[in-house]
């Protein structure tokens, strides 16, 4: 019996993003390396041609990252947050927790390659994701991060902005 690989969860932000830059990157930005990288290896001698050397280090780098994007978008399953809710953390919540220096913290669980601790958004298989998983509010979990352990406290949760207890939308 084929085992199934399971799919790997994006957001539908997240997919759209991921999916814009791989089109920009193989469609717009590519092509134009690949042109220079021909006019400058017209030029003549390449191993002195700088022009020719920054390009093709250019092109790899490209190529590099259109690989990474493609594998995040292969066997993927969309998630819309909008459509989830429950009172257990899982792919797409938004959770609100106090940590040990009693701060709150705002998370909201994504799929790989989307998630921006800046904009408080965190891959579900981190170690604070992980955490979290399948956990309710009010329940402490310990993050085992490389950093060192951390204690939280789940305080809320949230699916799309929506509390908990408020129920999902309908599927059109």
């Amino acid at each position: 019996m084929v085992e199934q690989i399971p799919k790997r969860p994006l957001t539908r932000a997240g997919y759209a993003l991921l999916a814009t830059e791989h089109d920009e990157l193989l469609l717009v930005e590519r092509p134009k390396v690949v042109q220079g990288i021909a006019i400058a290896a017209a030029e003549g001698d390449r191993s002195e041609n700088a022009e020719y050397i920054y390009g093709k280090k250019r092109l790899r780098e490209l190529d590099k990252r259109l690989r990474y994007l493609g594998f995040l978008l292969k066997d993927i399953k969309v998630c819309d947050p909008e459509y989830l809710g429950g009172d257990q953390v899982c792919f797409g919540a938004t959770v609100t927790v106090r940590d040990e220096d009693d701060a709150l913290r705002e998370y909201t669980l994504v799929g790989e390659g989307e998630a921006d601790h800046r904009a408080g958004s965190i891959s579900y298989k981190s170690p604070v994701a992980i955490a979290l998983m399948g956990k309710r509010v009010g329940d402490l979990v310990t993050a085992y991060r490389p950093a060192g352990d951390m204690e939280l406290e789940i305080i809320d949760l949230k699916f799309a902005g929506r509390s908990w207890k408020i129920p999902p939308p309908k599927r059109k």
